[in-house]
């Protein structure tokens, strides 16, 4: 208590109470009512009281009105707040003891200029500290501020200088902040206390509540209803929603964390102010950044949009702890309800493209055979959108985990479809799907190998097709879901169109050599099979010149395994058979390709460009084989 007020309770005390020791009371003393110590203490209280909140009435002038307290004298404001807290005290006593006392009505009309100033500190604070009462937000803050405040001269300083100045910068945010929140704190107590929790409140929820508000709009968030999303095209939705990735983090983690935790802080002493005070501010707001991830999921279901639907679960999914710990309130259970009902609609649109995308393969009635037998569009389309989703495969876990999914067919072993996947790994359950729209793909490129006239093309545009599968499961995510048996008995399938390829293609040509090139024969039975090389091996070389082995590996392994079929014995039947004939007229149309021509020919093969080296003559067309 200052010494003013001791001093004026002693005087006090010391004229009504003590006579002197020399003088007797009188008979009319006895009868005057003494004054209690506590009566004393009450009345000195506010005549303390009275003097500190009367100098800072902000309507007795000029000065009061536009200064802050808390800013320009801060010592003083903790004396200010001290004294409203004795002048409450000093009401209660006098309530209960004389509710018409004018003593009572002196404090409450002090304690109503008092509830004013401190109304008008508290909209003074919150306003002239927008910028840094965000706990959550603060070192961000400070890296712009102390970019700002060194960008003229922070050429001449060194790297020990910048930093020192940064860390002061950030201590200086930091302190501003803490002065801030802990003179809030300190208003909203004395305010509440006092009965002016409602005042405070509405301040509270005006101000925040814009900045929140403005934090959503500054960040890009647009509040567009479903009906509104419906009239844009794709390109400009993708554009908003790969734009809401990236705010919903920041909104969530910094904006909307932050509130929470200066609401938990400004009305601690207080759980219902603090409650409905959040709630007011950021229950709207956030209810509308989820609602958009449901419009989104409610629009058109076509496949390619998969993508972006995965990339909004997985961000409130991966927010979902936030969320809840936020958000949890009972008054603002909306917003929880929002975000849940957000991930339902979005797990429902995602098994929804998933079986329109399975849809889709089966229904495609493509019946153009691509030329030379390479990789067919549908593979590169299916097998890209699947190793895609293989990256999202821990998501469509979680979306797919109480779907139990069983092959439609019964399929032989070879296929690698695991028909039981475990419910304790939600993995195995969406590698089975992934392993049965490959499997869909497969069936569907099997009959469209069928449009091939020569079976041999209808082999090598299988090899192409699994090639390409497989590559992709290899050298992506999908393989640790598929596994290396997958990979492994795909590879020996791929191995077997391969050797399908060789034997059916090249059979002409290999049957026209002798099985023992080195067998004594006739020079007219030597001729003979030369003929029939020659027009077997022109015949296939010209029709499989524009035919095509799309990866170099596999293209290589075929060139080698056929010329090993054939030039090794054209090689020993050249060099026995030749030297024999060497007196025959037109010896070189006769012998045609040396076998170093016919290893360059073959090398030549499977580039799909067409005929190369000099085959010249007709050839007979091949018979047409069909597929096996």
């Amino acid at each position: 208590m200052p010494k003013e007020g001791m001093r004026s309770i002693f005087f006090y005390s010391n004229m009504t109470s003590s006579p002197s020791p020399s003088s007797s009371p009188s008979p009319s003393s006895s009868s005057t009512p003494r004054h209690s110590f506590s009566q004393t203490m009450i009345e000195a209280n506010i005549l303390n009281a009275e003097e500190i909140i009367t100098k800072w009435d902000p309507d007795s002038s000029s000065y009061t009105k536009i200064t802050s307290l808390f800013y320009v004298k801060r010592r003083e404001a903790k004396e200010f707040l001290r004294s409203v807290r004795e002048l409450q005290r000093s009401m209660h006593s006098l309530a209960s003891e004389n509710s018409n006392s004018h003593k009572l009505a002196q404090a409450q009309k002090l304690m109503q200029i008092a509830m004013k100033r401190l109304e008008k500190e508290f909209y003074q604070i919150l306003s002239a500290n927008r910028d840094h009462l965000d706990p959550e937000s603060v070192s961000g803050l400070s890296s712009t501020t102390t970019r700002s405040s060194t960008s003229d001269y922070d050429e001449d300083l060194g790297s020990e200088d910048k930093i020192e100045i940064a860390g002061d910068s950030i201590r200086e945010v930091e302190r501003v902040s803490s002065f801030a929140m802990s003179d809030l704190r300190l208003i909203a107590e004395c305010m509440i206390s006092s009965g002016y929790g409602t005042e405070c409140f509405r301040i509270y929820k005006i101000i925040r509540k814009s900045i929140v508000d403005e934090g959503l709009h500054r960040l890009g968030f647009e509040r567009l209803s479903y009906h509104k999303l419906q009239k844009l095209n794709w390109e400009t939705i993708e554009l908003k929603i790969k734009n809401w990735l990236n705010l919903s983090k920041i909104a969530v983690k910094t904006l909307l964390s932050g509130e929470r935790i200066l609401c938990d802080h400004v009305f601690s002493t207080s759980d219902m102010i603090k409650e409905s005070c959040f709630s007011e501010i950021s229950k709207e707001a956030a209810i509308d950044l989820f609602a958009f991830a449901e419009s989104i999921a409610k629009m058109k279901k076509s496949p390619e949009k998969m993508f972006r639907i995965l990339d909004l679960y997985e961000s409130i999914a991966e927010l979902w702890p936030e969320i809840e710990s936020i958000f949890s309130y009972e008054s603002t259970s909306a917003v929880r309800s929002q975000a849940i009902t957000a991930l339902t609609k979005l797990g429902d649109a995602v098994r929804s493209m998933l079986s329109n995308f399975e849809s889709a393969i089966q229904k495609d009635s493509s019946k153009s055979p691509i030329p030379g037998g390479g990789i067919h569009p549908l593979t590169r389309y299916v097998m890209n959108y699947v190793s895609f989703l293989g990256d999202y495969s821990l998501i469509l876990s979680y979306i797919f985990a109480d779907l139990r999914f069983q092959v439609p067919i019964p399929l032989p072993e070879s296929l690698s479809i695991k028909s039981s996947p475990s419910r304790e790994n939600p993995l195995s359950m969406i590698s089975v799907r992934f392993s049965w729209l490959i499997l869909v793909l497969i069936c569907k490129l099997d009959g469209k190998a069928e449009l091939y006239k020569e079976v041999g093309l209808s082999y090598l545009f299988l090899v192409n097709n699994l090639q390409y599968i497989v590559s992709k499961v290899s050298n992506s995510n999908l393989k640790p879901l598929l596994g290396e048996d997958w990979i492994s008995k795909h590879y020996t399938k791929l191995h077997q169109y391969a050797a399908n390829y060789e034997r059916t293609a090249w059979m002409k040509v290999i049957k026209s050599l002798p099985d023992n090139p080195t067998v004594e024969i006739s020079p007219e039975a030597a001729k003979e099979i030369f003929q029939n090389f020659n027009s077997a091996f022109e015949d296939t070389y010209l029709i499989q010149s524009s035919w095509i082995v799309s990866e170099g590996k596999m293209r290589d392994e075929i060139k080698v395994s056929v010329s090993g079929k054939i030039v090794p014995v054209y090689r020993a039947f050249y060099l026995k058979y030749r030297i024999l004939l060497k007196e025959e007229k037109n010896l070189e149309v006769l012998v045609r390709f040396s076998p170093e021509e016919l290893g360059n020919y073959l090398s030549d093969l499977f580039s799909g460009n067409g005929v190369s080296g000099s085959v010249t003559s007709s050839p007979a067309h091949s018979p047409v084989y069909r597929r096996r």
